[in-house]
């Protein structure tokens, strides 16, 4: 039986291969366009040409100093300045912000998987060709991830969490339903040992980041966002694990003791950061820790969330700690905490991950910090620096178009008019 088994494999995985490997040929293009930020110095260089080769960049230069290949496919872009692909690095993809609360039961489970390939459109379309997908039912990410990289669905590139884990009874376990419904969340684990274990099942089936959750939620129910859930040697426990396999850790921390020790066990990038204290700051500072802190989101649930289900406990707790999110923002940022883009797509509708920007900038940020936290650093805290974040020789050619100067007006991102992913122009003038 294991022989067969071992042979099924091997015929899928060169189907796979040959399908994914025809879909990942792109021809050689040459972009050209009015202007190009570099996100690394915060220049803009004008008349750019950026070639294209196989889905990698191999040149960029000046018009006319720069060297094109023979029959290669040009684009051209007046009027256009070109930034790299944006990365979201906290995404729910197989959510959708329009059935919330008991809403969700009205559909059944493969509907969220069906539904996550139009998020996965709409968020490509926005100029996001990278995500980081921090929780999913069903390991519903991953078929989504394959089905992209195949070829069979557009989208961005994704960084699968599969389930979040956290403790019995807290944000990541199903808090919604009484005993008699024995509901409970496939990545609930409690101790070093059991969060250990955990962490190797969802390697197996597909994590390629793991989540935690460090304290309470918002969307969730019966709990506090400022509780801790998880203790500092399960935490540590997690991260051990995780890093012995080549996976950084994101953890969903509100509460201040629970950045802390999140911080303290080696947690990569810190998710949420509301209701950080000047330790949490202090450590973040010394460990070189990321802060993803999805301060847009917020405008949406509190305007849209009653009508979409959201109940009551949850707006509550949203409005309540909003404000102080904010402002611990424009704190942490004017320390010098290294900050990633993080916008909890899913919460509020896939597509509209741009509208954070000029949150960012509405607290302190400058346009070219904000637009570095969804690039340079977003690419350095993913560990795949030498694939995307820059327009540079050797990465993926991942490339936006905006209209205007995003350097003075980050709403122009919002709406950009040309996509290309590895080579491929998604969206165009």
């Amino acid at each position: 039986m294991r022989i067969k088994t071992a042979a099924f494999a091997a015929t899928a995985a060169l189907t796979l291969t040959s399908v994914g490997a025809g879909a990942a040929q792109a021809e050689t293009v040459a972009v050209s366009a009015a202007r190009m930020v570099d996100v690394a110095t915060g220049k803009v260089i004008d008349s750019p040409t950026v070639v294209v080769v196989d889905g990698r960049i191999t040149a960029v230069g000046k018009a006319g100093e720069t060297a094109v290949p023979a029959g290669a496919k040009r684009v051209d872009l007046p009027g256009v300045t070109l930034l790299p692909g944006l990365i979201d690095m906290h995404t729910h993809i197989t959510s959708s912000p329009l059935f919330s609360g008991y809403n969700s039961l009205l559909f059944t489970d493969s509907f969220w998987t069906v539904i996550s390939t139009k998020h996965a459109r709409d968020t490509l379309n926005a100029g996001f060709t990278t995500i980081r997908n921090v929780g999913a039912d069903n390991y519903a990410d991953v078929g989504l991830r394959e089905a992209i990289d195949a070829g069979f669905v557009p989208g961005p590139r994704i960084v699968t969490a599969t389930y979040a884990i956290g403790a019995t009874g807290g944000h990541c376990d199903s808090t919604f339903f009484p005993p008699s419904m024995q509901e409970k969340s496939p990545g609930v684990a409690d101790g070093p040992d059991a969060v250990r274990a955990k962490v190797r099942e969802l390697r197996k089936y597909g994590a390629q980041v793991i989540k935690i959750c460090a304290t309470g939620g918002v969307f969730s129910r019966g709990d506090a966002p400022g509780a801790q859930q998880m203790t500092l040697d399960e935490m540590k426990a997690v991260v051990d694990e995780a890093h012995m396999s080549g996976m950084k850790v994101a953890a969903h921390a509100h509460g201040a003791s629970g950045i802390r020790e999140a911080v303290q066990a080696g947690v990569d990038t810190i998710e949420h950061v509301s209701l950080l204290d000047d330790e949490g700051i202090k450590l973040a500072l010394q460990k070189g820790a990321w802060f993803g802190m999805d301060i847009y989101n917020t405008d949406y649930t509190q305007a849209e969330g009653k009508k979409n289900g959201v109940l009551e406990e949850n707006l509550k707790k949203d409005r309540d700690i909003g404000e102080i999110q904010r402002q611990n923002y424009r704190k942490a940022l004017k320390a010098g905490v290294k900050m990633i883009y993080s916008t909890d797509a899913g919460i509020y509708p896939h597509g509209d991950n741009a509208k954070q920007f000029a949150v960012m900038v509405q607290w302190g940020a400058t346009p070219l910090q904000a637009i570095q936290s969804a690039t340079l650093n977003a690419g350095q805290a993913l560990g795949q620096a030498g694939d995307v974040g820059q327009i540079k020789v050797g990465l993926y050619g991942d490339l936006i178009g905006v209209t205007g100067d995003p350097l003075a007006d980050v709403t122009v991102l919002e709406h950009p008019v040309f996509v290309m992913k590895g080579g491929e122009t998604v969206k165009a003038p």
